[in-house]
């Protein structure tokens, strides 16, 4: 058994795939790579297979017709061979520094009677244009350097969540929560970071810059054009991590600290998915705005007045054109502070 499976989604991605591939092979025979070509059109497949011949046992390449980022990642569980999982993105790529601290942790558990469900480091935002580059850190959320639970979880704040760029999972325990990510959907990583917290238990958070988050192409699924023009998805994504909250609160709400977690992190997604739909501000996109609140009343009054009448999403949701355009200057100032999209 390999110790970590690195599944790699690739969309027509030989522009910067290299990269990506070549971050990772340094971590020798304890890793495997999985590049998991999802129907690219372009060189994508015949510069994998570069890798699988120069690097055997190491990389390995999985065809697939295209399903999205979803069905990539799904595939890429199914397969992986190691007893921790992560998923790096084809334009992203990792600091080998912390790259080698990332596998000696994960060695000192494996085999051991302890069992670490998530593993937590910082990652970069390497935005085009800027010199200087935000690191998510979490320092002050989450003990260093130990294993801890959820009780010692302390406060995140807004805007400082543990996304799929931060985590790398037991893969046993992927598999036993039943993630299936939707095909042919963006932003499921959300939902790669949400569901399976109701099953994390032990935790062990590395103050290290692993992971190098790409963000600034004009075609990046976080862009904001592209957000409004797939906001249909993020819609999607938005009601089926609801209806996770919805369904499993007895078990979320056993430990109260990964309850408020999970609700502040549905909150930011909720907003997000407002937020877009009132920047169009087409006729179209403001009914859908009515209509995502509407289904969220229907399904739970109680959760969702919570959200639409909490802090954020209240202030993201003030009537009128008026009250749209404060809340959508609001959304800017947050954007230019914290430095999304």
């Amino acid at each position: 058994m390999k110790l970590l499976s690195i599944a790699i989604p690739c969309y027509n991605s030989a522009a910067y795939m290299r990269k990506c591939i070549e971050s990772l092979v340094p971590g020798g025979e304890d890793v495997e790579i999985l590049v998991v070509n999802d129907g690219s059109e372009d060189e994508t497949p015949e510069i994998a297979m570069e890798y699988v011949e120069k690097f055997p046992g190491i990389v390995r390449l999985i065809n697939q017709e295209n399903g999205g980022h979803g069905a990539a990642v799904n595939t890429g569980i199914r397969e992986a061979k190691g007893l921790y999982f992560k998923v790096v993105d084809s334009d992203d790529w990792v600091k080998r520094e912390a790259y080698e601290e990332i596998l000696e942790t994960l060695r000192r558990f494996a085999g051991t009677r302890t069992v670490l469900d998530m593993l937590i480091s910082n990652f970069v935002y390497e935005k085009v244009g800027e010199k200087h580059h935000k690191v998510m850190r979490y320092r002050h959320a989450l003990p260093k350097n130990e294993l801890f639970s959820w009780k010692d979880v302390k406060h995140f704040m807004k805007g400082q969540y543990i996304l799929m760029h931060s985590v790398i999972f037991r893969t046993k325990l992927l598999r036993e929560c039943g993630l299936k990510l939707p095909e042919k959907t963006f932003y499921v990583d959300n939902i790669f970071v949400f569901e399976p917290l109701v099953q994390v238990e032990n935790m062990y958070y590395l103050d290290v810059n692993f992971y190098r988050y790409y963000i600034g192409r004009e075609d990046q699924s976080v862009n904001e054009s592209v957000m409004i023009s797939r906001i249909d998805q993020q819609i999607r994504v938005n009601k089926i991590m609801f209806d996770f909250y919805n369904t499993n609160f007895s078990s979320i709400g056993a430990e109260k600290h990964r309850r408020k977690y999970m609700y502040n992190y549905l909150e930011i997604i909720t907003v997000i998915s407002t937020i877009m739909l009132a920047i169009s501000g087409t006729p179209e996109n403001l009914e859908k705005r009515t209509e995502l609140w509407k289904y969220f009343k229907e399904n739970n009054y109680r959760l969702y007045h919570r959200l639409r009448y909490g802090l954020l999403c209240g202030y993201t949701n003030l009537p009128g054109k008026g009250g749209r355009k404060i809340s959508i200057d609001g959304y800017k100032l947050c954007r230019r502070f914290f430095k999304f999209n």
